[in-house]
């Protein structure tokens, strides 16, 4: 990358957000330095303004912020830093530093389908997910047919429990059915965003 240091005086801002929720977590500031170092050891570095100095975030908490995926800007001036986090990211133990609370919410689904699709490429041996898109459309096509009867039995006779725990096995089976077919949560998103008027 790129990076354009001189506009704010050889600092950029950067958003750090969590990699699983979407959550946005903090704001800091890097020099070339703190970028570099973040880089290399894997954690968000930044360069206090404060004391002048790099700090890598979580140093004293023990609460890193582990980074995923580095974004920028189509100015080259700004990064969006997709991180995972060990705890709290704010000094006064609130999980953000605005205040929210750090839920998984339905952004987990986006992380669940970014997991299912590397498993689609990468295939590795002893996953079972990997056993699924070997067996072919017809088995994962049958396990969606599964779990929908095994929800609807919960959901009608069942306990609230096992309706949830079947509920979220037809959504897994169901992500990896779109997968196999080229297609992702996206997709049914945008068709139901079409449908409401």
């Amino acid at each position: 990358m790129n990076l354009n240091f001189d506009k704010s005086g050889g600092l950029i801002p950067a958003i750090i957000q969590d990699a699983q929720t979407g959550s946005v977590l903090m704001l800091g500031f890097m020099n070339q330095e703190a970028y570099n170092k973040t880089l290399e050891i894997k954690k968000v570095t930044f360069f206090s303004r404060t004391r002048q100095c790099l700090w890598t975030k979580g140093e004293t908490s023990g609460n890193y912020l582990h980074v995923v995926d580095i974004l920028v800007d189509c100015d080259n001036d700004t990064l969006l830093i997709k991180a995972r986090p060990d705890g709290p990211v704010c000094h006064t133990g609130e999980d953000t530093c605005f205040g929210e609370k750090n839920g998984e919410g339905v952004c987990f689904l986006a992380y669940l389908q970014d997991f299912i699709e590397r498993r689609y490429h990468e295939m590795p041996e002893g996953s079972y997910t990997t056993s699924l898109f070997r067996d072919g459309v017809n088995r994962m096509a049958q396990k969606v047919g599964e779990e929908a009867v095994e929800t609807v039995i919960e959901a009608t006779n069942g306990t609230d429990e096992r309706f949830i725990y079947e509920a979220s096995d037809l959504i897994y089976h169901l992500i990896v059915l779109l997968t196999s077919k080229g297609y992702s949560l996206k997709d049914i998103a945008n068709e139901l965003k079409n449908r409401h008027k």
